[in-house]
């Protein structure tokens, strides 16, 4: 099977997101149709054929055998299976592939293996009346709706499931937002109480299946059998080997120590900690950020473009200071972990906006001249028909923060980290604001010491959703969930508000 080459930037990497169609390498194929294929099964279903990966490993896999394997699947875009032609699948061998929506209008029947590298479509870029009706389907499978935010891959695991054989077997590799998201909890009850969590496969960031990708796969291997409470753990540290292949060929029996880390978890110690995280390596219960801080996100324009201005555009408007308030905005305009009055005329030199443009709720007519006509140029865009603006009233009316002591850069490529505010700016959705609960300066310098230690920024893995590269991004209320380091706390000596949540640690059951 050829290698895709995947895009970096530009309309043709805008295509594969709207798809998102990311062909599965043939080491990872390999190992998934392994996995179902166990117990003697003769025929394997996938419901996102695409260019043929899991069919390919099929073929070679029964050819070695001297079996023939009945294959047969979906797929909603044709032209996926002329991709699937070109790496050497015959006419034949896709004779049985519906075009048709596996979600919504799936084929009769049940099967006994079940594989696929389901579509990566994220959920705003799905239209409101189709998310609707998978919500509805959601709904009706697990007993509750899922939040908006799951993309199309998580409607494609409920259906394939529904569609599992008693007995049989199913690997999707999806990505860690499937364990990580909003819904990862409802989700992972439900399918914990009704099916058997066999195994778990995650990746070091440079043994990743799909390089270059800003997503952090994970392969879920699933029998429609009597749940138990435990389930394998492995960390793939190295990629294009086939010591995946091998340890699932195994029945997770053969260990690969310099290859695989491999860990025997109970279920309800993954669910707690993350399937895609590393078990813990003790029991203990620790304070978390929650106990000394609260945590808001940035301001949302609706509209960067007209809302977050530069000091030349400032000036040629001739809006007054009474309406701008020192802003940031991306990540990068922060390279270190403060941010100065120094940091914002760097900026200002270089063009980047660092102004808020911060109307009130006064009517139009009662602005100045300058200000007044800038809003009506506002109007002429069409502004207050945006989504986020047109909530507004009225619509040119900006959210407002209190100047936050700390940020978090809460997206990082390996750089999330917490950063001091010295310049009294707000931010944007490019950061989180951190209120610590005193404002005592001792308690806030403190606190600083605490946020900024090495220990603390490691520990963002165990509350943040994971992508590509080793990046992280960390949502508000799980960022008040971050554990604090006893050490570093017993050191600084913060009194905690103790009725917040706390952090435990549940213990881990490594594999011997």
């Amino acid at each position: 099977m050829s290698l895709q080459k995947i895009p970096s930037a530009g309309p043709e990497r805008e295509a594969l997101r709207e798809k998102g169609q990311f062909w599965t390498p043939v080491w990872i194929a390999e190992a998934m149709v392994n996995y179902v294929l166990q117990d003697g099964c003769r025929e394997i279903f996938d419901p996102a054929v695409g260019a043929g990966a899991f069919f390919l490993a099929t073929t070679k896999i029964a050819g070695g055998n001297g079996k023939r394997i009945r294959l047969s699947g979906t797929e909603i875009d044709a032209r996926a299976l002329e991709e699937a032609k070109k790496n050497g699948l015959t006419s034949r061998d896709l004779s049985r592939v519906q075009i048709t929506d596996f979600v919504l209008s799936p084929p009769e029947g049940r099967h006994r293996a079940i594989v696929a590298n389901p579509p990566y479509i994220r959920h705003h870029r799905l239209s409101a009346a189709y998310k609707a009706k998978i919500r509805e389907f959601g709904a009706l499978s697990i007993g509750k709706p899922l939040d908006g935010r799951a993309g199309i891959h998580i409607y494609f695991l409920l259906r394939a499931l529904q569609r599992l054989d008693l007995g049989g077997r199913l690997a999707f590799i999806m990505p860690a937002d499937t364990c990580e998201g909003v819904f990862a909890r409802s989700l992972w009850d439900w399918i914990g109480r009704n099916y058997c969590l066999q195994a778990v496969v995650t990746f070091a960031p440079e043994a990743s299946p799909f390089p270059g990708v800003d997503t952090n796969p994970i392969i879920f291997m699933i029998r429609n059998v009597k749940p138990t409470q435990s389930f394998w753990w492995a960390r793939c540290n190295r990629g294009e080997t086939d010591a995946l292949k091998e340890w699932v060929s195994s029945g997770f029996k053969r260990e690969l120590d310099d290859l695989l880390q491999i860990f025997r978890r109970n279920l309800a110690e993954g669910l707690i900690t993350g399937l895609s995280r590393k078990p813990m390596p003790q029991k203990a219960t620790t304070l978390v950020l929650g106990n000394f801080a609260s945590v808001m996100r940035g301001i949302a324009t609706g509209a960067n473009e007209f809302f977050f201005l530069t000091a030349r555009q400032v000036a040629g408007l001739g809006i007054t200071k009474e309406f701008l308030v020192p802003a940031i905005g991306r990540t990068r305009d922060v390279s270190g972990e403060e941010i100065s009055v120094s940091t914002l005329n760097a900026l200002e030199a270089k063009g980047r906006p660092t102004f808020l443009f911060a109307p009130d709720t006064r009517k139009m007519v009662d602005f100045p001249p300058t200000v007044r006509k800038y809003l009506k140029s506002g109007e002429a865009l069409g502004l207050p028909q945006r989504p986020l603006i047109g909530t507004r009233q009225p619509w040119y009316k900006m959210e407002s923060r209190p100047v936050p002591p700390f940020l978090f850069a809460y997206l990082g490529r390996r750089n999330a980290r917490f950063i001091r505010n010295l310049a009294g700016v707000v931010p944007l959705t490019g950061f989180l604001c951190v209120y610590p609960l005193k404002n005592d300066p001792n308690f806030v310098e403190g606190l600083w010491e605490i946020l900024r230690h090495p220990s603390t920024v490691a520990n963002l893995s165990l509350v943040g959703k994971s992508y590509g590269s080793g990046a992280i991004k960390v949502e508000p209320r799980a960022l008040e969930r971050l554990p604090l380091p006893p050490e570093v706390l017993s050191r600084i000596g913060l009194e905690p508000r103790l009725e917040s949540a706390q952090f435990v640690l549940p213990l881990a059951m490594a594999a011997g």
